[in-house]
């Protein structure tokens, strides 16, 4: 039996499915006019078990990297798309990760002025934060998520066993944005994914379900009453700051949410410089979650200070001269900043490198 809730989207609502048994990739190979957008990785895997009842003619398998997450993989879909016989009714159902959830869904909201959607995450990262929120997002040149669109699925499946088979450090990339959310849920989530975090890295299926659906119910807060990001929801993107131009300085050799980790690390170690931030807060918080969640540690080269500021001074949501920061704050509270310098950013890099050494 299935747990699902509802959002509720100015773009269109739609249901969460979170299974406990694979059955629903039986119903959405009834689903008519369908064609399945299918991460190549999840494929190869998946293919003579799971997926193999999906009909191969209506099949397209995307190799999928964050280097392929921009308007040439979009155009691929779009030409194998406009030569299928379905047009506007046809119903792209993706399975795979958040990358192929941004290039799916910015194709169905653009073809054909927009198609219907379904998606069923594959990753941790996926399932537990990037699948609900409407946000289609791709690269363009140097700039991350720079080009995209509001555009839900109409209904997602959350299948957890999906996790299993999932690489080491991309499942603790997913690890990132969990603890990022529940520290946004407050102290008393903080507390409660520290006493099942052991078990949540062992994958076990009681932890997994429980930080997907704690994690989603906190980002579904941020969300309410502010879909389209312009105040409460851009809290989420606590530790994304350096993460993001982390992600761009490490050519993405430091998975998405593995660069969240370190993005909050760097944020604390700023509020507690500025006093907003006790030092027991930042240490406990460091050295319960986010340490033990960082997998994937940047090299040095990855932390250049010059190349980690010229990457931040891309942020789309940068409004002044200085730096962008969203920092944890006494209280479990969060706050934004616009006048975040250079010379802080330089401190910070230098003193993470040398706790993250010594870690």
């Amino acid at each position: 039996m299935s747990i699902n809730f509802s959002v509720q989207s100015n773009v269109h609502n739609y249901e969460v499915f979170i299974e406990r048994t694979p059955d629903f990739i039986d119903a959405l190979c009834k689903i008519p006019q369908a064609t399945f957008v299918i991460d190549e990785n999840v494929w190869n895997i998946y293919k003579k078990s799971l997926l193999d009842k999906i009909p191969p003619n209506e099949t397209i398998v995307l190799p999928i990297s964050e280097e392929r997450k921009n308007l040439e993989t979009a155009q691929e879909l779009y030409d194998q798309l406009v030569e299928r016989a379905a047009k506007r009714n046809m119903t792209l159902v993706s399975i795979g990760g958040g990358i192929l959830q941004d290039i799916t869904g910015f194709v169905a909201s653009t073809i054909y002025r927009g198609v219907n959607w379904i998606f069923a995450p594959t990753t941790l990262l996926a399932q537990a934060d990037s699948c609900i929120g409407s946000k289609t997002s791709l690269n363009y040149k140097a700039y991350k998520n720079l080009i995209g669109s509001f555009y839900p699925p109409k209904n997602i499946y959350i299948y957890p066993a999906f996790l299993a088979t999932q690489l080491t450090p991309d499942f603790y990339s997913g690890i990132g944005e969990v603890v990022k959310l529940h520290l946004m849920g407050g102290e008393g989530d903080f507390h409660n994914l520290a006493q099942y975090f052991p078990a949540l890295l062992r994958r076990d299926e009681t932890a997994l379900l429980k930080a997907i659906q704690q994690s989603l119910k906190v980002k579904l807060n941020y969300m309410t009453g502010d879909e389209f990001d312009k105040g409460k929801r851009n809290l989420l993107n606590y530790g994304h700051d350096f993460g993001h131009a982390l992600e761009s300085a490490s050519k993405f050799a430091v998975p998405h949410g593995q660069a969240v980790i370190f993005g909050m690390l760097a944020a604390n170690l700023i509020a507690q410089r500025r006093g907003l931030l006790d030092e027991h807060t930042a240490r406990k918080i460091a050295e319960t979650l986010l340490i033990p969640s960082l997998a994937v540690k940047p090299t040095s080269e990855a932390l250049d200070a010059d190349a980690i500021i010229r990457a931040m001074k891309k942020d789309k949501k940068r409004t002044g001269a200085d730096l962008a920061l969203i920092m944890l704050t006494n209280g479990y509270q969060f706050e934004r900043v616009n006048d975040l310098t250079s010379g802080e950013v330089v401190q910070t890099l230098q003193t993470l490198q040398s706790q993250l050494s010594k870690a």
